[in-house]
């Protein structure tokens, strides 16, 4: 049976997928205002936690303009939550990475998100991982 757009259990897990992208979104609004950080802040703080990354990339990642991220990186940076780098592999490309305070404002605005963890505690590990199987196979993503 072919699945079409007006397939009622489809648009029911398309709605479902939009309540939980929302209500995550406000959640991490939420807690990046009790940083003092607007949520593109959050996020660009987040990918730098992780590891530096050239300020194309974050660019593309956050699917944005160049010129957003420069901006984002200048009020990051003013705060000493990040800082600028050459690239070690091409001096002419900046490098942007998270300062140890960026790192660890990172770690405790991840710790403040409950909404995601909460219901996804209640579910096996096995739940959880055909969950994550199925999130990736659905954008694409390899397993």
């Amino acid at each position: 049976m072919a699945i079409t757009p007006t397939d009622p259990l489809t648009l029911e897990v398309v709605d479902l997928i939009g309540a939980v992208v929302a209500r995550y979104h406000d959640e991490y609004e939420e807690a990046a205002g009790r940083h003092h950080l607007t949520g593109a802040q959050a996020r660009v703080l987040g990918l730098l936690s992780v590891e530096a990354t050239p300020m194309r990339r974050i660019a593309r990642q956050l699917k944005c303009e160049p010129s957003n991220v420069t901006g984002i990186i200048d009020r990051l940076e003013a705060r000493g939550l990040v800082e600028r780098r050459p690239d070690p592999a091409d001096r002419r490309v900046k490098i942007a990475a998270a300062t140890d305070q960026g790192r660890e404002t990172a770690r405790e605005l991840r710790e403040s998100l409950h909404f995601a963890r909460e219901p996804l505690a209640e579910l096996s590990a096995e739940e959880r991982t055909v969950l994550r199987d199925l999130l990736r196979r659905m954008l694409g993503e390899p397993r």
